[in-house]
C-alpha cells in the first residue's frame, strides 16, 4: 500500500490566524509549514538571490498594473539567458516549481503563494480559504503588530487588496470565490483547534490521512 501523502493549501485574509492554524496543524502532524521559506528555496533553485524575490512581492504591493493586468501561471520558466529572467513572472514560476516539486515528494503545508492554483492538477491537494469577520481580524491585528483600531484595519484592507490582486494576477480567478476551495473555515465561529479537526476529518474523507 503507498504512503498517504496530503498538502493543505491554506489562502486567507489578514488576521483570520491562518499561520497559526497552519503551524498547529503541521506541528500535530510532523510535517513542514511553508510560507516565506518558498522564497529562499526558489532562490537556490533559480540563483537568483533571494532580496529580489522578497523585492518581488513588495514590489507588486504597490503596482498599480497587477490590479488592471493578468499573467495566468501556466508553468512557462524563461531560461536564464534571456533578459526577462528575473522579471516577476519568472520569479512566481520559480516559487510554483518549487511547490510542485515538494507536492512529488512529501506532505506539507503551504500558505499563500497562490498554491491552490499552481497544485490544482495533485488529487492529494486540498484547497482552504481561512476568513474570519472584519472586527475579529482588527483585533488581532491590533494586538499582534501593536497597533490602533484605525491603523490595524488600513493595514488588513490594504493586505487583503494586494493579495486579491497577486490571486487575479497570476490565476485568472477570484480570490474569495468559495468555488476555488475545497473548504472554507470561518475562525470567528471556531477555534483554531476545531478548524484542524474539521480538516483531518476532511483528510480521512479523502483518505488521504
Amino acid at each position: 500500500m503507498s504512503e498517504k501523502r496530503f498538502v493543505l493549501a491554506l489562502t486567507r485574509t489578514c488576521g483570520s490566524g491562518a499561520t497559526i492554524l497552519g503551524q498547529m496543524f503541521a506541528e500535530k502532524h510532523g510535517v513542514d509549514f511553508y510560507d516565506k521559506k518558498i522564497l529562499r528555496m526558489a532562490s537556490d533553485d533559480s540563483g537568483i538571490s533571494e532580496e529580489l524575490f522578497a523585492r518581488a512581492d513588495e514590489t507588486m504591493k504597490k503596482s498599480l498594473l497587477y490590479s488592471v493586468t493578468q499573467k495566468i501561471y501556466n508553468g512557462e520558466i524563461i531560461p536564464p539567458e534571456s533578459p526577462d529572467y528575473t522579471k516577476n513572472d519568472n520569479l512566481f514560476a520559480f516559487q510554483a516549481k518549487v511547490l510542485r516539486e515538494l507536492a512529488e515528494r512529501e506532505s506539507f503545508v503551504c500558505i499563500g503563494r497562490a498554491a491552490d492554483y499552481v497544485l490544482r492538477d495533485f488529487p492529494n491537494v486540498v484547497s482552504i480559504f481561512v476568513y474570519a469577520p472584519l472586527e475579529k481580524c482588527i483585533r488581532v491585528e491590533m494586538e499582534r503588530l501593536e497597533m490602533s483600531r484605525k491603523e490595524a484595519e488600513k493595514h488588513i484592507l490594504d493586505m487583503d487588496k494586494h493579495r486579491r490582486n497577486y490571486y487575479r494576477y497570476h490565476t485568472g480567478k477570484e480570490w474569495e470565490s468559495p468555488y476555488n476551495y475545497d473548504l472554507c473555515l470561518n475562525t470567528g465561529e471556531l477555534s483554531y483547534e476545531q478548524c484542524v479537526e474539521v480538516i483531518e476529518e476532511y483528510l480521512k474523507i479523502k483518505g488521504l490521512l
